[in-house]
């Protein structure tokens, strides 16, 4: 399967991490699962994909509301992410976006846009061996509103020094494509582990 990118040459290629550059949406399933057994805290799979996008310490926040639970949010997060780095060794790169990132490498700048933290973004890249071909890294630490707002993708294309306008957004969540709509950016959607043939 190839991704069909929408017309028109591009001044950057900005992309989101999980579930876009690494297929590391299942790992993170399972890590979230292990982490918040110990609370008796459900996170349903379709919930969890609605989610993607979101930051680590927002999910655990907004489960907290919507369930009623008092789960520390910053142990939480440690043990989650402590799961997820523990899978790493399983990870691959989405071969779809992975044709684009080597294509593309050095012709124009790159960035990475995530609502994962820089520890996360920063292994799950290093284990594909892709760390080095981004020009530059937006985590969750680095904003204050995550999508669908525009604010990281707005960032990441200042850092970069290229208008909005003529950036290229890889996305794989709805809250994604939303942000980058939000940003005046074009944008392809990655299909969703099981979509991909």
């Amino acid at each position: 399967m190839k991704l069909k990118l929408p017309e028109g040459s591009f001044g950057a290629y900005l992309f989101d991490c999980d579930g876009t550059i690494a297929d590391s949406m299942p790992l993170h399933y399972r890590a979230w699962n292990k982490a918040l057994a110990k609370w008796n805290c459900e996170f349903d799979e379709k919930l969890f994909y609605e989610w993607g996008g979101m930051p680590v310490a927002e999910i655990i926040s907004t489960l907290n509301a919507r369930l009623g639970l008092n789960m520390p949010v910053e142990a939480v997060c440690r043990q989650k992410e402590r799961f997820y780095f523990e899978l790493l060794s399983e990870l691959a790169a989405v071969p779809e976006v992975l044709e684009h990132v080597v294509n593309m490498h050095g012709r124009i700048p790159f960035a990475v846009v995530s609502g994962s933290t820089r520890e996360s973004v920063t292994e799950s890249l290093a284990a594909l061996k892709l760390l080095d071909r981004f020009d530059t890294l937006v985590c969750a630490e680095d904003y204050e509103k995550s999508k669908p707002d525009p604010e990281a993708f707005l960032l990441a294309a200042s850092r970069l020094g290229v208008a909005p306008e003529a950036c290229l957004v890889f996305e794989d969540t709805e809250m994604g494509t939303q942000a980058a709509k939000a940003a005046g950016m074009a944008w392809v959607k990655v299909p969703a582990p099981w979509e991909r043939s």
